[in-house]
C-alpha cells in the first residue's frame, strides 16, 4: 500500500507567498500534500469598502485548496491542525503572533520564511529597511519560529541581489522568488524533521520597525543618496512628499547628483528646460522627475510647473525623519 503524502500547511496573507505556494503544488507535491492555507480573514478595502480576499486567500480559493480564516489563531486552529496530523507548517507574511500551542502542533513545528539575511532587519519592514539602508544584497531566511519574534535558528539563506534602480515592490518580487530556489534545496529535509538550525549571533541583531505614512515626508537635511533610498524603499506606499502652502506634493521618478552647492538644504535651485525640479540637500542634489498635488494625476515635472511653479530660491521645509532601524 502506497503511503500518503505529508500533511503541510501554509500560514501567509501577502503576495510575496504566492511563488511558494506555486512551487508547493507543481514541485512539492512529490514530497508533500499542502492540505491547508492559513490566511487573514477578508477585508473591506478602497473606496467602496467592498470585502475582498487577501492574495493568498484568492490564490487558495482559485487553486481549490483548503482555506481557513481564523481572526486569530486559537484552539480550534490547533486542534485542525494535530487532526491533520500536519509534519511541519511554513509561514511567510502571515501578521498574527503565533503561540506555542501552534508552534508545538505540526510534528516538526513552524518554519518561517523571512525576508533579510537574519540577524540583520529582524521585524516588520525588512526588505524596505534594506533599500533605505542602502545595501546592496538582502535575502531570504528560512528559520524556527519561537516565541520572539525572528529569533529562531536560522537552517539556509537565499542571497538577493539589490539593483541600483530597485524599489520595494521589486526588491519584494525577488525576495518572494528566492524562496524556490531555497526550498528546492531544504523541502524534504524541512518534511523529515532533518533541517539543521544554527543560532543567529546576538552580536549583530537588528530590528526594524513598521512604516507608516508619515515616513513618507521629505527631510533635505539628509544626503540625497540617502532621501533616493528612502524613496525607493516607500515605493509604491507611502511613497515621497514635501510640503508647500500646505499641501503635501508628491514625488514620483526621482534621482539625485553630486553637486556640491553653498545654499540651506530644501532650496529649490535654476533648471535649464524644467526637465527636473533640483532641490539641495545636505549633501548633493535631489533630481525630481514626477510630480504630483492631492487628488491629481502623477505629472512630468515640465508639466507640473506649468500649473503649479516652484521658483529657484523657494525653501521647502523637512522633516525630520525617523529611521526604520530601531
Amino acid at each position: 500500500m502506497m503511503k500518503s503524502a505529508a500533511n503541510v500547511v501554509f500560514f501567509g496573507s501577502d503576495r510575496i507567498c504566492l511563488p511558494f505556494l506555486d512551487f508547493l503544488l507543481e514541485e512539492g507535491v512529490d514530497h508533500c500534500r499542502l492540505a491547508a492555507v492559513i490566511s487573514q480573514p477578508d477585508r473591506r478595502q478602497g473606496r467602496g469598502h467592498k470585502l475582498s480576499q487577501n492574495p493568498v486567500a484568492e490564490w487558495a480559493t482559485r487553486r481549490g485548496v483548503a482555506l481557513w480564516q481564523p481572526e486569530k489563531p486559537d484552539a480550534a486552529l490547533v486542534e485542525s491542525l494535530i487532526e491533520l496530523e500536519t509534519v511541519v507548517g511554513f509561514v511567510m507574511a502571515y501578521g498574527h503572533f503565533l503561540p506555542k500551542s501552534l508552534r508545538h502542533a505540526p510534528t516538526y513545528g513552524l518554519v518561517n520564511f523571512h525576508g533579510s539575511i537574519l540577524p540583520a532587519y529582524r521585524g516588520a519592514s525588512p526588505v524596505e529597511t534594506a533599500l533605505a539602508e542602502g545595501e546592496s544584497i538582502t535575502g531570504v531566511s528560512l528559520m524556527k519560529v519561537v516565541r520572539e519574534m525572528d529569533a529562531g535558528g536560522v537552517a539556509d539563506v537565499e542571497e538577493v541581489p539589490i539593483e541600483p534602480s530597485d524599489t520595494a515592490a521589486i526588491v519584494r518580487a525577488k525576495v518572494g522568488a528566492s524562496v524556490v530556489p531555497l526550498m528546492r534545496r531544504n523541502l524534504s529535509a524541512a518534511i523529515t524533521g532533518s533541517l539543521r538550525f544554527v543560532e543567529q549571533n546576538a552580536a549583530l541583531v537588528t530590528h526594524c520597525r513598521k512604516i507608516t505614512k508619515e515616513d513618507g515626508a521629505l527631510d533635505f537635511t539628509l544626503p540625497a543618496e540617502k532621501i533616493c533610498a528612502r524613496l525607493r524603499a516607500f515605493t509604491p506606499w507611502p511613497g515621497g512628499y514635501f510640503t508647500h502652502n500646505g499641501e503635501h506634493i508628491k514625488l514620483g521618478a526621482s534621482g539625485y547628483s553630486e553637486e556640491i552647492m553653498d545654499v540651506p538644504p530644501g532650496t529649490v535651485l535654476a533648471s535649464s528646460g524644467n526637465a527636473d525640479l533640483r532641490i539641495v540637500c545636505q549633501k548633493g542634489v535631489l533630481l525630481i522627475h514626477e510630480l504630483q498635488r492631492p487628488g491629481g494625476r502623477m505629472l512630468p515635472v515640465a508639466d507640473f510647473l506649468r500649473g503649479y511653479p516652484l521658483a529657484p530660491g523657494l525653501h521647502l521645509p523637512s522633516v525630520p525623519v525617523r529611521s526604520l532601524v530601531v
